[in-house]
C-alpha cells in the first residue's frame, strides 16, 4: 500500500491530534501545523500529496492559504473543512478550485474515503 503524505491544518489542537492519529494509524506519513503561516513554511520544505485545512482560523484562514498553495503548488490538492459552512465560503471555495469542501462535525471514515479519493485522482 502506498503511504500517502498529508498536512493537517487546523488551529484546533483537539482536530490536529484526531487527525493525525487516525491518518497514522492507516500507516499515512502525517504533518501538522496551527496556521496557514506555519503550514506554508512546511510546505516549502517538503512535498505532500494533499492539503487538509481548516477555513476559519486566525491571521490566515483557509482560503487564503489555499490561494497561496495554488499559487506556488498548483497540482497539490486541498480539502477544506469548517464548522462555519457558507454559500460564499463554499463558492470561494470552488472558485480556488479545492477538491472538497467538508462540513465538521465529520464522519471520520467519511473524511479518510474523501481524503484518499482526492489523493488517488491526483495521482492519476
Amino acid at each position: 500500500m502506498n503511504q500517502h503524505s498529508i498536512l493537517v491544518v487546523d488551529d484546533e489542537l483537539l482536530i490536529r491530534d484526531l487527525l493525525y492519529d487516525f491518518f497514522t494509524e492507516q500507516g499515512w506519513d502525517i504533518s501538522v501545523a496551527e496556521s496557514g503561516e506555519k503550514a506554508l513554511q512546511i510546505l516549502r520544505s517538503r512535498k505532500f500529496d494533499l492539503v487538509l485545512t481548516d477555513l476559519k482560523m486566525p491571521v490566515m484562514d483557509g482560503l487564503a492559504l489555499t490561494s497561496q498553495v495554488k499559487e506556488e503548488y498548483p497540482g497539490l490538492p486541498v480539502v477544506i473543512m469548517t464548522g462555519y459552512p457558507s454559500v460564499d465560503s463554499a463558492v470561494s471555495a470552488l472558485r480556488q478550485k479545492v477538491a472538497d469542501y467538508i462540513i465538521k462535525p465529520f464522519n471520520i471514515n467519511q473524511l479518510y474515503k474523501v481524503v484518499e479519493e482526492k489523493i488517488n485522482e491526483h495521482q492519476d
